[in-house]
Formats: C-alpha cells, structure tokens, sequence
C-alpha cells in the first residue's frame, strides 16, 4: 500500500509541469540571443585590439625601419617632395560562441586591420 502512495506522488509531481514548457520556450531563445550577443561583443573587442597593436606595429617599424615581409611601403607625393608610407595588415580568427552561427551568416571568422604610419627620414 505504501509503494502505491509514493508511486502516486511520483506521477503527481511528474504530471504537474508547472511552467517547464513555457520556461524552456523562453529560455532556449533568450540563450542563443545573449551568445550572439557576446559573440558581437568579443569580436568588436578583438578587432579594435588588432587595430591598436597593428598601428602601433607600423609606427615602431617607420621609426625604426625595420620592416617584416608583408609590410608595404608607398611612396606619396607631388615632384618636389615624397612622403613614404608604411602599411602593416594583422588578421586574427575569432572564437565561435554560437555553433553554426557564421556558417549562417555565410563569412569567415576573422578579422583584418591595417596600420599606417609615415616612414621617418634618416639623417645621413
């Protein structure tokens, strides 16, 4: 008799569903909103990183003259004075929060900044 008692609350408390339908039709959503959300948030935040170290790259190096292999130098200017410009590229992958989520949006996830910097003079 006592098995039979505590089988029928078993079936009560699994019968009751109080809210788990609606809670799970919420919740599911609002997750997968808040990681696209800080998926956004972190890739602002690396690009705006790569673009303060590739500038600062480029900077050092037109001081120093020191120049990596996929640095580009342009000459700029008229007939009575060039001004030469370094340019540097960084590129970095992202972390995929979301799984699925670039392969929706159809892009690579990646970022690519460039900096620019005027190439000092030596003195000879």
């Amino acid at each position: 008799m006592r098995t039979l008692t505590v089988r029928q609350r078993l079936l009560h408390v699994i019968a009751k569903e109080d809210g788990n339908v609606e809670s799970a039709l919420v919740l599911i959503p609002m997750l997968v909103l808040f990681l696209i959300g800080i998926q956004v948030i972190v890739a602002t935040n690396i690009r705006n990183t790569d673009m303060a170290l590739a500038q600062g790259d480029a900077s050092a190096r037109a001081i120093s003259h020191n120049y990596q292999s996929g640095d580009e130098v342009v000459d700029v200017g008229g007939r009575i004075e060039k001004i030469k410009i370094l340019i540097t590229h960084r590129s970095h992958i992202l972390p995929q929060l979301v799984p699925g989520l670039v392969d929706l949006m159809g892009g690579a996830p990646a970022t690519d900044v460039v900096g620019i910097a005027v190439i000092e003079p030596t003195n000879k």
